[in-house]
């Protein structure tokens, strides 16, 4: 009985021990503004603990909030297991205070704020990366100030030697800005704000002249080549905190835009490249797939969809989008199912519908031309009344002499505002059907879902281009033809 008792004592005893002093896996903060009666009139206020999320502000999102007391304190704590560090927010529910700091997951610390001081006067405790955090941001300040009288000088330079000294001493302020992250990553590996610096680096291409393979022609795009393949060197893509910072979003865009050739087979390789190294993360992963997807998705580059029906199809359809739901994910699946069959480089759909004027049915792949632009309009369409016109007359001025056809299907209306449009516009030379009967399926084979959409097929009836207009399909045209001649004169 009395070892029964000691148990029960020894264990009750534990269970109070936990309660009263809980651990927090996810992070628990306690903060203290300084100045509560100066800077908050209603001390009945909330503050808010948010993040980023791959992009900088104004993308940012909510984690936690707290409620001030009338001492100034707030606290924060979670047991989330879901929660990934990265750079935070502290702001006031009013919006007229705010600071970042970073945070780990299982940190621990408090936070002493004089909110009228800021971006000064934070303290932290229990928290010596943020201690760091706070040195380098005192660093940049003294950078920065640094960077703008050398402006100011540069603005009285009077020769071009004044001019050369003062670019000098700005890049030897800049060498020791990058010295400074790098001494940092070196005697802190590991860290979240290492893991920020290494996003942070810019590759250097070495100076001096550069060679092609025989050692004595000049390699013109050396600096182009170095710079995109070390772009990446000091990210992190295994580190999920990153995405909890404003760093991801702009690399990608920068890379992508000004270093990917904008072709189908080049963004698929590069987005390979990148989803592999992010393989295996949660957010990282999640964000880059999401990120890539987009831009195929909303690029203003022909063909650049052929690359978001590639990504859909080797990474949705394997189940690597894991975040979404199924009703969610069949949006991807439908929507790569009804570009598919009309990427550019493929053979056109063949279409057989009735001639408006002549009652017999036409076929889009029986027809003759050396090229055949496909037009889907409706004669009550507002752009299809500007667009037809206007490419009729680029038809008359330049492609009917170069063996072009052009084949239309109205996509509505009734015969006679069809026909009325016809006349009115003097299309009679042109193809053109329409669908009296929806028996055609053309909406789905070719992605209709807007007018005018125009197509541009070449002699065989495959796809050379999608979603044009009369301002770029004479230039296409000339520019496929011209292909055609190098590679007619390179067989010979």
């Amino acid at each position: 009985m009395k070892k029964t008792l000691l148990l029960v004592a020894l264990l009750f005893i534990g269970i109070s021990q936990v309660l009263a002093a809980p651990t927090y896996k996810s992070y628990h903060i306690k903060l203290k503004i300084t100045d509560i009666n100066d800077t908050i009139a209603n001390h009945d206020t909330l503050i808010y603990l948010l993040h980023y999320y791959g992009k900088g502000r104004p993308t940012i999102f909510k984690l936690d909030s707290a409620r001030i007391d009338k001492a100034g304190n707030a606290e924060f704590k979670s047991n989330d297991s879901a929660f990934t560090g990265g750079i935070y927010i502290m702001l006031l529910s009013n919006r007229r205070a705010d600071f970042e700091f970073l945070l780990n997951k299982g940190d621990d610390m408090g936070i002493t704020v004089n909110l009228g001081k800021l971006p000064d006067a934070v303290v932290f405790k229990n928290s010596p990366e943020n201690e760091r955090f706070e040195e380098y941001i005192g660093f940049l300040k003294d950078y920065s100030k640094g960077q703008e009288a050398l402006k100011k000088e540069l603005t009285n330079a009077k020769t071009k030697a004044d001019t050369n000294v003062i670019r000098d001493k700005s890049i030897a302020q800049a060498k020791k800005l990058t010295n400074y992250r790098r001494d940092y990553m070196k005697n802190n590996p590991g860290t979240l704000l290492a893991g920020i610096f290494g996003g942070m680096e810019v590759p250097e291409v070495p100076e001096g002249p550069h060679f092609l393979a025989d050692g004595v022609t000049k390699d013109s795009a050396f600096a182009y080549h170095y710079y995109k393949s070390h772009f990446w060197d000091g990210f992190n893509f295994q580190d999920d905190r990153m995405i909890y910072t404003p760093l991801y979003d702009q690399k990608l865009e920068e890379y992508f835009s000004k270093l990917v050739v904008p072709v189908p087979d080049s963004m698929n390789h590069e987005a390979d490249m990148i989803l592999k190294k992010a393989k295996g993360t949660k957010d990282v992963f999640h964000y880059s797939l999401w990120w890539l997807t987009r831009n195929a998705e909303n690029s203003k580059v022909m063909g650049m969809d052929e690359a978001f029906v590639y990504l859909v199809e080797n990474y949705y359809m394997k189940g690597d989008a894991f975040w979404l739901k199924p009703d969610e994910l069949s949006k991807y699946l439908e929507r790569a199912q009804k570009i598919a069959p009309n990427v550019i480089g493929n053979l056109a759909p063949e279409i057989k519908v009735p001639n408006v004027v002549t009652k017999k049915e036409e076929s889009l792949l029986g027809s003759k031309g050396k090229y055949t632009i496909v037009v889907f309009y409706s004669p009550s369409c507002g752009h299809c009344q500007h667009e037809i016109p206007a490419l009729d007359s680029v038809y008359n001025e330049v492609l009917k002499a170069k063996g072009v056809k052009i084949f239309t299907v109205a996509t509505e209306g009734e015969e006679k505002a069809i026909t009325d449009f016809i006349t009115k516009n003097k299309l009679e030379s042109w193809t053109n059907t329409w669908n009296p009967d929806h028996t055609s399926d053309y909406h789905s084979k070719y992605d209709v879902y807007s007018t005018p959409t125009i197509y541009l097929l070449d002699e065989k009836k495959i796809i050379r281009g999608k979603r044009l207009d009369h301002t770029n399909i004479a230039g296409l045209v000339e520019m496929l033809e011209k292909k055609e001649k190098d590679k007619n004169k390179a067989k010979k």
